[in-house]
């Protein structure tokens, strides 16, 4: 009796055996389930996940030739973008550019076999490079604005180039603009022009633009990189209710920055701000803004190594659990930690020689970063581990070249800034993506709308 079990017991493995073998072993033509899992899209066919789980909404924003009086005028490098919600995103910029097409390929010289003209000249323009039109007002000197010496001016038509901007005044650029709004379709809202306009001219490099999560009143704070001071305003752009720095003044104290590039908050209020292009460090602020601390020495770039020294900071971001600070050291090409208090923590290295962290965003438990070097957005666990990648170079809708500012709003739309095309951008979530490749959605501890 109990060999008869025995050899129906065998029969029995041997059949599942073979039942799981079949099953598993993969058919030609087919996908296997354990392949399909790597998708950004479980189980989708063909195509190359360059925008991995996004799909981008084309015609987002609406040109800036649609408003009236600036037929022939275009964006300029998008420093930033903030998403407050879906039908109220903010982004900043450097003035406005002539609004040009890539020429066709007859109007363009030929020098010899296979050589064209502009050489190595991608895109055709780069909106962040330029001695005329490519960097309007960025990190010139000059004395007060007009809106510094009299906080009631208002700016006026007449009024369309910064003081520090070389080239022809309204034929390569034009300083208008600083500040744009958009809704949920890309139209540019009324208060881009009626409300933000007035601060055209306090400045020069409106380097990030962000509200703080936990602020039932939702500021408006942007970090003012040439004119080294950060600002404050209303939500409705109505006020400017507190200044950081000393405008125009570059240094190295409790009241002075020198190019300041990003800012980010725990939970009590508690803000540091990276400081960033020339100073060294992270300085720490309590909720009202008061100074507090700082962190952060000079180091020997390209390859420092030490804990705590820095060139270049620019990126910050925080996680609200467990209150560590992530800043990208861009120069070294590495990202550093630190605890609330400016405690060394951890590091790592983020990519080959060239690698460009332009910004770093955290939520739901991944730290996300662009990389202008590789034209890429990156995700990390908190201890550096690589977790997914997406994006890719060229002229096309949703191309990721120069991503210099990363929002993500209640929906889970992605929001980027793009520096060297010009251009703002949104991607929405591919149907059936997989939710642990989608960019986090932010806290949104004291306000969801």
């Amino acid at each position: 009796m109990s060999k008869r079990v025995g050899l129906i017991l065998a029969f029995v493995i041997v059949f599942l055996a073979g039942f799981l073998v079949s099953r598993l072993a993969p058919v030609s033509g087919q996908t296997t389930s354990s392949a399909a899992s790597w998708a950004a899209v479980p189980g989708a066919k063909g195509g190359q996940e360059i925008l991995g789980p996004y799909e981008v909404v084309e015609n987002w924003p609406k040109p800036m030739t649609t408003l009236p009086g600036h037929e022939g005028w275009g964006y300029s490098a998008v420093q930033s973008i903030y998403a407050q919600n879906p039908n109220r995103v903010f982004f900043t910029q450097r003035g406005e550019l002539p609004a040009l097409k890539r020429p066709a390929a007859a109007n363009i010289p030929q020098f010899g076999p296979s050589l064209s003209f502009p050489v190595s000249q991608y895109p055709f323009r780069n909106a962040s490079q330029g001695t005329n039109s490519g960097l309007p007002g960025a990190f010139g000197g000059g004395g007060p604005t007009p809106f510094e010496r009299d906080p009631n001016y208002v700016l006026g038509r007449e009024q369309v180039a910064h003081p520090n901007w070389r080239g022809k005044v309204g034929v390569d650029a034009r300083w208008e603009h600083a500040i744009v709004v958009v809704d949920a379709q890309g139209n540019i809202l009324p208060e881009t022009t009626s409300v933000w306009k007035q601060y055209d001219l306090l400045f020069g490099y409106p380097h990030h633009i962000i509200i703080n999560p936990y602020d039932p009143e939702k500021h408006v704070w942007v970090v003012e990189a040439a004119r080294h001071a950060v600002y404050k305003f209303s939500n409705d752009g109505k006020k400017l209710v507190q200044t950081l720095g000393t405008p125009n003044g570059p240094g190295h104290d409790r009241t002075h920055f020198n190019r300041p590039t990003f800012l980010t908050w725990l939970p009590d209020g508690t803000m540091y701000l990276s400081d960033g292009y020339v100073n060294t460090r992270v300085v720490k602020f309590d909720k009202d803004g008061k100074f507090l601390m700082e962190w952060g020495q000079k180091g020997n770039p390209p390859n420092e190594t030490r804990p705590g020294y820095f060139n270049t900071v620019h990126g910050i971001a925080a996680d609200p659990v467990t209150r560590r600070i992530y800043v990208s050291d861009r120069t070294n090409r590495r990202i550093q930690v630190f605890d609330e208090n400016g405690k060394f923590l951890d590091m790592w290295n983020i990519g080959p020689d060239g690698a460009q962290i332009y910004s770093i965003y955290f939520a739901e438990g991944k730290l996300w970063a662009s990389d202008a070097h590789t034209r890429r957005i990156i995700a990390w666990d908190p201890q550096g581990h690589l977790q997914y990648a997406w994006g890719g170079q060229g002229e096309w809708a949703g191309a990721t070249d120069g991503v210099h500012g990363i929002s993500v709003d209640q929906e889970g739309n992605v929001y980027l800034a793009e520096l060297f095309h010009g251009r703002a951008m949104k991607y929405r979530p591919r149907r059936g993506a997989n939710p642990n490749y989608l960019v986090g959605k932010p806290v949104y501890s004291a306000w969801r709308n």
